[in-house]
């Protein structure tokens, strides 16, 4: 009798346990906020705003930076399921519109990453003084370059993501603020009328393997 009652007790505790181990996730799919990028290799910094739509697997970014010596803007707005990259330039009404064959990347947990731990950024003393994390690592398949992410427990929100070269160096370093969940206007995935009648230009590399917001 006695093994009989532990058998279903200590089932209760496997299944416990397995239920409190986080999965990946996926992000809100209508996502506005803000990061800041290092990517070393390029003495690269970058600023960026940005709108990020899941549904219609579009992104708008206006990102500023230093590069070098040399600062530079950039208005970029992504149309994955449209195929079509455009370069903006409101100060003199000229746009580059290039042909986009990356595929949309959602922002979240791959499928494929591993759960590394849980922990509090700031104070657990007191409710409201702390924020629950998880933290994760991972490796693309296509690639073979690792990275290190860090989400919200609850919300699966980034808060900050590393990227490493095959050899282990640091390649791209992410950190995110001010994330709002919705999208305040539409109308940032809909291109300028002086775009209609541009030539599209063959399709440019998007910088970073593993970059959530692309960035150039």
């Amino acid at each position: 009798m006695k093994i009989l009652f532990l058998i279903p007790v200590c089932l209760s505790l496997i299944l416990s346990s397995c239920a409190q181990k986080p999965e990946p996730c996926k992000s809100p799919p209508l996502l506005e906020g803000a990061l800041t990028a290092f990517i070393p290799g390029h003495h690269l910094r970058v600023f960026e705003k940005f709108s990020y739509d899941a549904f219609g697997q579009n992104v708008r970014i206006l990102a500023a930076g230093k590069e070098g010596n040399q600062t530079f803007y950039v208005d970029r707005l992504l149309l994955f399921r449209e195929g079509v990259s455009y370069e903006i330039h409101y100060h003199n009404q000229t746009c580059i519109k290039s042909a986009l064959k990356d595929p949309f990347r959602h922002i979240g947990v791959p499928h494929d990453a591993h759960f590394l731990n849980q922990m509090v950024l700031g104070s657990s003393s007191l409710p409201g003084q702390g924020l629950l994390v998880n933290n994760w690592n991972g490796t693309v398949e296509e690639t073979q370059e690792r990275y290190l992410l860090t989400f919200t427990a609850l919300g699966c929100v980034p808060l900050y993501t590393l990227d490493f070269t095959q050899k282990g160096e640091l390649s791209i370093m992410t950190s995110f603020f001010d994330l709002v969940e919705g999208v305040e206007d539409p109308n940032v995935f809909i291109p300028p009328s002086f775009c209609d009648s541009v030539e599209v230009l063959p399709a440019k590399k998007v910088f970073g393997a593993r970059s959530f917001i692309s960035l150039l």
